[in-house]
């Protein structure tokens, strides 16, 4: 049987260490060893250890608290560090894992999410396999071409992996006009039609070992076939079928779709937990973007999982933010700014734009958005202020 992982809580706050010390030992694979304010001390106690955890709340002294993490992530390998914050706005969720937080929760902590973060760690800490979390089907679409929704799902899929480290499908869906492979400048040796033709076939190792991976990521690319007759007429249940098995393999399945209201990408849209209905800001792409709402609401699909996204976001633009929300009726969910160079540089290069530009706006821009529909970093739900650009 194994042994319980001892827990260091580090806080100034003397009631959260209390309720840490008492959800820790009721989860029992860890055990409460003691709590302080004091970043030398835990840090001596924690030298002493051979395997540990450490809960640092980084309210009151982000910096400190940040340069901590780093320092005994970097020297103690065996020490897995839960940061949190009762202000966790997305700058400081992605320098707390940068610096070698395992997780990030938001303060007040709620037990659940707490429970779900111990968990993983402890099945990380003894080496044992977990199970598979939820998967996730993300649809980007847009009933109004060059609005740059390919560019919004490869990009996305792409931080998805690198922020989860989790396996990640990016399906093309648009059989007559795809993409997706040109943006990644991939030339993969096997496509959609052959999945479709041979659904009772396809499995975990298959889909692995098949499928396009992406450089050294955990991103999986299925290709639209060369050939549009390939998959003329695909039945509806056969598309279903389709995400019911890519949810046995993969944590999130990011869904690249046609520009119509055809069979394939209405029954993405209706299988899928989130959609991106992505538009710019301009009156014919507003327009456009409205008839989808209202047909969309036609369908009876739930309008919580419909989402918009506005690409190619200008602050100085004549039509405002809260312009287009008294249009569409709905309040925004992300913005990416514009930046044509950067884009472009990264679409005539066949790459994705964090590995032309890093730290360019658009780049951080995908990065924050993959934090946000990522459940396994950041649960919290940011304001309307907090999102996008």
């Amino acid at each position: 049987m194994k042994h319980s992982i001892p827990t260091i809580i580090i806080t100034e706050q003397f009631h959260l260490a209390e309720l840490l010390k008492k959800y820790s030992e009721e989860f029992e694979k860890f055990s409460f060893l003691s709590s302080t304010s004091d970043f030398s001390k835990a840090y001596n106690a924690v030298k002493e250890l051979s395997k540990c955890l450490v809960i640092v709340d980084i309210s009151e002294y982000q910096e400190q608290g940040l340069n901590f993490i780093s320092k005994i992530t970097s020297e103690f390998s065996f020490c897995k560090v839960i940061a949190m914050s009762d202000r966790p706005d997305v700058d400081i969720v992605i320098r707390s894992m940068r610096v070698g937080a395992s997780d990030f929760l938001a303060l007040p902590v709620i037990k659940k999410d707490l429970f779900d973060s111990l968990s993983k760690l402890y099945c990380d800490m003894e080496n044992i396999k977990q199970k598979k979390s939820r998967c996730r089907i993300i649809t980007v679409y847009s009933n109004k071409g060059g609005v740059g929704k390919t560019s919004v799902a490869t990009n996305l899929a792409l931080e998805l992996a690198k922020i989860t480290k989790e396996n990640v499908a990016l399906i093309d869906l648009n059989f007559q006009l795809g993409d997706v492979t040109t943006f990644l400048d991939l030339k993969p040796s096997f496509n959609i039609s052959y999945m479709l033709q041979n659904l009772d076939k396809i499995n975990e190792d298959f889909l692995l070992s098949t499928l396009e991976k992406y450089k050294d990521t955990s991103l999986y690319v299925l290709a639209d076939p060369p050939y549009f007759k390939q998959v003329d007429k695909v039945p509806a249940k056969d598309i279903s079928k389709l995400f019911e098995i890519l949810k046995e393999t993969f944590s999130y399945v990011v869904v690249d779709t046609s520009g119509g209201f055809d069979n394939t990408a209405m029954t993405a849209v209706e299988n899928s937990d989130l959609v991106f209905l992505v538009s710019i800001v301009n009156l014919p792409a507003l327009r456009n973007c409205q008839r989808c709402l209202e047909l969309f609401d036609k369908l009876g699909i739930n309008s919580e999982k419909i989402q918009v996204l506005i690409n190619r976001y200008m602050e100085n633009d004549d039509i405002k933010v809260e312009d287009v929300e008294e249009v569409l009726g709905k309040k925004l969910y992300w913005k990416i700014p514009n930046n044509y160079f950067t884009m472009m540089t990264a679409i005539n290069k066949g790459v994705p734009v964090s590995e032309v530009s890093p730290d360019s706006n658009v780049a951080v821009s995908y990065k924050n958005l993959a934090l946000m529909v990522s459940d396994s970093i950041y649960r919290q739900k940011f304001s309307n202020n907090d999102r996008g650009v």
